[in-house]
Parts: C-alpha cells; structure tokens; sequence
C-alpha cells in the first residue's frame, strides 16, 4: 500500500518561550504559524529537535502541541515528536497528539544504552501499539547507532508505521530503503543543506530547522526540482548552504530562533544550555546572514 501521505515543504517549528524560558508563549506560537502558511508551508513537524522537545517537560510539550494543532486546524498536516528517554512517557504523549488531532506522531529511537536491531524494532512496535495515527520513524545518526535501510524495512512493516525522516546523509542507504519499500514508504528529508540530494535520492518531502526563516527559499527549491529544472533547483541550493554555513558556524537552533526574532516575532532563547547570544554575537550573526544573501520580510501578519 502506498503510504506517501506527507509531501512537499515542512517547517521544523521552532517552539517560543517566554523569559523563563520554559513556559509556550502561545500568542507567538499562533502568530508564527499564521506566518509560515502564509508563506506557503506544506505541513508543520512539531518539538522535534529544532522544537527541542526532548528537553522539554511533559506538561510543556503537551501545551505545545495543543497550542499548533489547534490552531492549524486542519489546514495543513501536523507531525508531533513524542520520543522521550522513557518508553512508556512517549506513549504517553503519543496518546495525547492522537487525542490532539496529530496527523502522526514521530519518534527517534532509544537512545544512550546499546540498543541492537531486536530492540530497537520493539521500541517502534511498541510506540505503534498506543496509536491508531501513522508513526514516522526519525533516523539521525547522532540519536543512535546506525539504523541500516534493512533495519527501516522491517519496522516498516509494523502496522501504521508510514515512513521515516531520514537525518543522515547515507543517500545509499536511502536508495536502498526506497527500492526495498517499493517506493511505498513516505521518506521525508532531514538536512536542509542537501534537499536536492535527498530528493535526487528518493525522499517526497522535506522537514527542515531553517524552513522556519527561510521558507520561500526551500519551496523554490522543492518546485524547481519537481518540474525537473535540476539546475535551478541546485542553484537555489547552493544560495540556502550560504547561509546555513554562517548558522552551523553559529550553533543552529540559537541562531534560527534570533534570526526569526529579526523577522518581528519574541520566540525567546534556545533551552539552556544552549547558547544565549549576547548583543555582539547577534549584531555579528545578523551582518553575516545579510552578507551571505539572506533577505526576510519582517511585516507581522
């Protein structure tokens, strides 16, 4: 059965705080949101890492959720993260984005102790298990051990488990996932610097941190590519790299949230500890995007 129900361009929303930092300022959640499907988002993939779910406490993320998926209201498909370091506390959310109104849920494996490919399988059964919505695997190297296509093929074949995001950049392996499935399994890009080559590479849509400032840019790139202008798609590539090399430089999730900040809306600090830039940091990050091409429309709606 094909189970491609997710396509096109989907922001990685970022998640705004108050100054404590720690509790949803709901008003720019909604605002913010009313701005990305202005913009043309396909789709919204909430408190993943760029949303920094994992760590956020319970009741946060739930807030988080209520908040985005009711205020989407259907307009555009929702993907909410629920992975958490206990197994029965994401099912837990899990249960509660099914409730929400998710469109699916998402999850990366187990992480820190050595999970093998039996117990990584099961994590997947399990979270499969407490929802009736599809499930999304996210694959990205850094949460655990390499998960081979071999390994995805198999979870892929747990009931209501669609598709993955793949974070990594082994487009082999997702060549290889995307023939052993068919060509049935919903694959959805992770690194917003190789859209093109995940596309080129099988994927059907794309989930991205810089989606959340850069949103134009990437749906250029993903129309250019499916009406098969191969070189206007790398071309527009190649202008997002710039400016994602000065946010790499810069610590990502910091940087996307000032740069939005730019753009008119208090989606407060990255969760401690990460970074808090300090006045210089942000005069210097700010003339280096604009040296590097990046342009924003800072009208509030």
């Amino acid at each position: 059965m094909n189970n491609v129900k997710f396509e096109g361009i989907m922001p990685a929303l970022i998640t705004p705080f108050h100054e404590d930092n720690k509790t949803i300022n709901e008003e720019v959640a909604r605002e913010f949101i009313d701005y990305l499907l202005m913009q043309g988002a396909d789709g919204f993939y909430i408190l993943g890492g760029t949303g920094e779910g994992l760590v956020m406490g319970r009741e946060e993320r739930e807030v988080m959720c209520e908040v985005a998926v009711k205020h989407i209201a259907g307009r555009k498909p929702v993907i909410c993260h629920i992975a958490a370091v206990n197994l029965e506390e994401a099912c837990a959310l899990a249960m509660h984005a099914e409730r929400t109104g998710a469109d699916a849920i998402a999850a990366i494996p187990p992480i820190f102790f050595f999970y093998d490919e039996t117990d990584i399988f099961n994590y997947y059964k399990r979270l499969a298990e407490c929802v009736s919505i599809p499930v999304i695997i996210y694959y990205h190297p850094s949460a655990q051990k390499e998960m081979s296509a071999d390994l995805i093929a198999r979870i892929y074949e747990i009931d209501n488990v669609i598709g993955v995001k793949w974070s990594s950049d082994n487009f082999f392996q997702l060549m290889k996932l995307k023939d052993k499935t068919h060509g049935e399994m919903n694959i959805i890009n992770g690194p917003d610097e190789l859209l093109v080559s995940g596309l080129a590479a099988g994927a059907d849509a794309g989930i991205g941190s810089t989606y959340n400032m850069m949103l134009p840019q990437f749906i250029k790139i993903y129309k250019s590519f499916r009406e098969g202008k191969m070189q206007q798609a790398l071309a527009e590539q190649i202008k997002a790299n710039r400016i994602i090399d000065i946010l790499i430089k810069n610590e990502v999730i910091p940087s996307v949230k000032y740069a939005v900040e730019l753009m008119g809306y208090n989606v407060g600090e990255a969760t401690y500890p990460m970074r808090a830039l300090n006045m210089e940091q942000k005069a210097y990050l700010e003339r280096s995007l604009r040296e590097a091409g990046w342009t924003f429309d800072n009208r509030r709606i």
